[in-house]
């Protein structure tokens, strides 16, 4: 992985990043391979589906999740390697004129300026207090309620909202033409969270089991997959099934499932706070 670091301002750094695509096409195979021993579908046996077929249903959402994967994991490596202390989240955007079998990206970002300690000898210091307010429980709680939410039929006439796991069948094409990772069945995701780009999330919203519709979606400039990126495609998609999340209540089962000894509520909240107060001494 070749990489070049510039100064823009004070505080701002952009690094050039370059990486083999083979590396990106390998990890991709590696997880549809790996999909394709678990995954069903009408008409296989379990773990016997054609890769062809998990490639067409599957290979979209891979290839995005593998490309943020492997590259946000070489800016922070070659971050560490060159000693930056990195603040807040780079913006990493695809560059064009890449060497043959690479991909190139430029990722901008801020680090914490160098600050010269004074000496502290004979400085009287306050211990930072460790308290956590209940509504950071609460949060807490939240947060872990939603990773074990489980999903319900919805109504039939239900409209998709935030929230809900929807299961469609889409397909695009640029310029008339489909394009590799533009297609998926059965392809399921949350409404709201971020999975699929805004414009196929706001397409999505408001549709009913059954409906069909077409839509624009214009690629960014920044998008991971360098085929699409920047470029306007159209999109049919059907809205094939519709679930309802479910947050689990918080009770003695609820915390049993976490693994707190006494599995109580009581419990629960105490040991969320023992570790939020360990967090907040660490900082």
């Amino acid at each position: 992985m070749a990489v070049n670091v510039e100064t823009l301002d004070k505080l701002e750094r952009k690094m050039t990043l370059t990486l083999p695509v083979d590396t990106i096409r390998g990890e991709v195979d590696a997880r549809l391979r790996k999909l394709a021993r678990t995954v069903r579908m009408d008409g296989f046996r379990p773990g016997k589906v054609p890769m062809s077929v998990v490639q067409q249903r599957y290979g979209y959402s891979v290839q995005y999740e593998v490309m943020n994967d492997k590259v946000g994991q070489a800016f922070y490596e070659a971050a560490n390697e060159a000693q930056l202390r990195v603040a807040g989240q780079p913006t990493i955007t695809e560059k064009d004129g890449a060497p043959e079998g690479q991909l190139a990206f430029d990722a901008v970002f801020e680090v914490f300026p160098e600050v010269k300690i004074a000496d502290l000898s004979t400085a009287e210091i306050e211990k930072a207090s460790a308290d956590v307010s209940d509504e950071a429980i609460d949060r807490t709680i939240d947060i872990l309620r939603k990773q074990r939410r489980s999903f319900a039929q919805r109504a039939q006439g239900s409209a998709a909202d935030d929230g809900d796991r929807v299961t469609v069948d889409f397909a695009g094409k640029i310029d008339g033409e489909p394009f590799d990772g533009g297609k998926a069945d059965d392809f399921q995701f949350v409404v709201g969270e971020g999975q699929m780009l805004k414009e196929f999330e706001d397409a999505v919203r408001g549709m009913k089991v059954g409906e069909s519709k077409t839509f624009p979606l214009a690629f960014p400039a920044d998008y991971p997959g360098q085929d699409v990126a920047g470029k306007s495609a159209d999109f049919m998609v059907t809205l094939k099934n519709l679930e309802a999340g479910h947050l689990p209540e918080v009770n003695e089962a609820f915390a049993k499932s976490l693994g707190v000894k006494d599995a109580t509520v009581e419990a629960l909240r105490a040991d969320i706070r023992k570790n939020l107060e360990r967090e907040v001494k660490f900082r």
